[in-house]
């Protein structure tokens, strides 16, 4: 990256996707998140249980900008002043989930003298990557009166590694139980009985290890007044830039807030204001989902019917019988977004000999035979176009036939709802680690390309 102006603008990207995923422990947080900073330019949060407004021509000079929330998950999209009834949508897919572990009812355990917490894996993370970190608790908790609180602990918990003294082969391999070896240390059994004995809702500080009343706390809630929650773990280390040239950026989570951030970002940059018009020929849409790391099965995930639901009622906002929703659908494209990985300079036997992206080359084309990836031949066109009127390079991806391909929600978005759906991303290390690295130019890159799906 020799250019200075796009080195200081990705650098500007990269610390702004810094503070979002700061911003995002948990996917209940991304979601406020992105909501958040859309209000904050007049985007309107709408009720899914409330009438939606009409948005027609000459609804105001630059149509309406709106977002909905759904648990952790985030649709969010803008109407160009003379949008009609068959204006296309031009979608970007990502997801707010990352690998991780999920709290466990009762989960308040007691050993050995400890207070620890009992985890479930959520998702497929590298379970070594998180040994050893100064790790929080993060999420949601719903109260008995159906409120919802989000809540964050800060660096309180710990999963901490067997020293080598103890266990000589370590270096040699090492195999994790997932169920013994990695329910993490959050404090020490106090001397007036055995961690956990004390009441659930006891004050912060003499909680007696109930974690459920250390949630509360940080809450500002009392224990006995929670009725549920879904709470993950997350690690605190802040994200890095650094390398020679700052060509780096560490983090926890870019799998795959880096999507979610970069659809974002295009979409406040082609929205506009509430005095200026939407720029472009369709209607950009930011599909944020929940639950992709696990499969998405679930009423906020890309399998789910939320991206269906909204699509048709902005439809039906802007008046569209059924056979004008078929040609506004036929006409639409959805960009699915999802990290990739980069060639590997420890283990380049593991890449294609022939498709081997690389980190700082610009995002990427996913593309499998059997559909584990959507792109056809139109959609990589669609993408090419993009990348060339964006001026941004893009490099292809195809897994090694004999090492698993993994899939993405851009497989489902197509199947739900027959729209022509192109995956894409960015290459990353380390994917699934507690903390992986991508070039500091990709993410601009990506957001680059993605304004111009959205311009239409």
């Amino acid at each position: 990256m020799t250019d200075p102006t796009l080195h200081d603008r990705a650098l500007a990207h990269a610390h702004d996707l810094a503070t979002f995923v700061e911003a995002s422990p948990s996917s209940y947080h991304a979601a406020h998140e992105v909501a958040r900073r859309l209000e904050a330019v007049g985007f309107e949060r709408l009720d899914e249980t409330a009438a939606w407004p009409s948005v027609t021509e000459g609804d105001g000079p630059a149509g309406g900008r709106y977002v909905v929330v759904r648990d952790g998950a985030v649709i969010a999209w803008a109407v160009p002043a003379g949008a009609t009834a068959t204006t296309p949508f031009a979608i970007l897919g990502a997801h707010t989930d990352s690998p991780c572990f999920k709290l466990k009812p009762r989960p308040s355990v007691g050993r050995e003298g400890w207070w620890q917490a009992g985890v479930e894996i959520y998702g497929g993370p590298l379970l070594n990557s998180w040994l050893d970190r100064e790790l929080e608790l993060a999420g949601r908790l719903v109260t008995a009166d159906g409120e919802e609180h989000l809540v964050r602990t800060g660096p309180l918990l710990r999963i901490p590694q067997l020293a080598i003294h103890l266990d000589r082969a370590a270096n040699d391999g090492l195999t994790l139980d997932k169920q013994q070896h990695t329910q993490p240390v959050w404090g020490l059994a106090s001397a007036s009985g055995p961690a956990g004995s004390d009441v659930a809702g006891a004050p912060h500080g003499t909680s007696g290890g109930d974690v459920l009343a250390e949630l509360a706390h940080h809450a500002g809630v009392r224990a006995s007044e929670v009725a549920g929650y879904d709470v993950v773990v997350a690690d605190t280390q802040s994200p890095r830039v650094f390398g020679a040239h700052d060509a780096f950026l560490a983090s926890g989570r870019l799998d795959n807030l880096l999507s979610v951030h970069a659809g974002l970002v295009a979409l406040l940059e082609v929205a506009g204001t509430p005095d200026r018009p939407v720029e472009g020929a369709a209607i950009p849409v930011l599909a944020a989902f929940d639950h992709e790391e696990i499969g998405s099965e679930s009423r906020s995930g890309a399998s789910g019917p939320f991206l269906a639901d909204v699509l048709a009622r902005v439809a039906a906002g802007l008046g569209a019988t059924d056979e004008e929703r078929h040609r506004q659908l036929a006409g639409s494209l959805c960009v699915s977004s999802d990290v990739g990985h980069s060639v590997h300079p420890n283990y380049p036997e593991r890449h294609d000999p022939a498709n081997r992206p690389l980190a700082g080359g610009g995002p990427i084309l996913k593309i499998n035979a059997n559909q584990r990836y959507t792109t056809d031949a139109h959609g990589a066109a669609a993408w090419a176009r993009a990348c060339a009127r964006a001026g941004v390079p893009s490099q292809e991806f195809v897994s090694k036939n004999t090492v698993p391909c993994g899939s993405t929600i851009g497989p489902l978005t197509a199947t739900r709802l027959g729209i022509r759906t192109v995956d894409v991303g960015v290459p990353i290390l380390s994917m699934h680690s507690a903390r992986e690295l991508t070039a500091v130019v990709d993410p601009w890159y990506l957001s680059r390309a993605v304004l111009k799906i959205f311009q239409g």
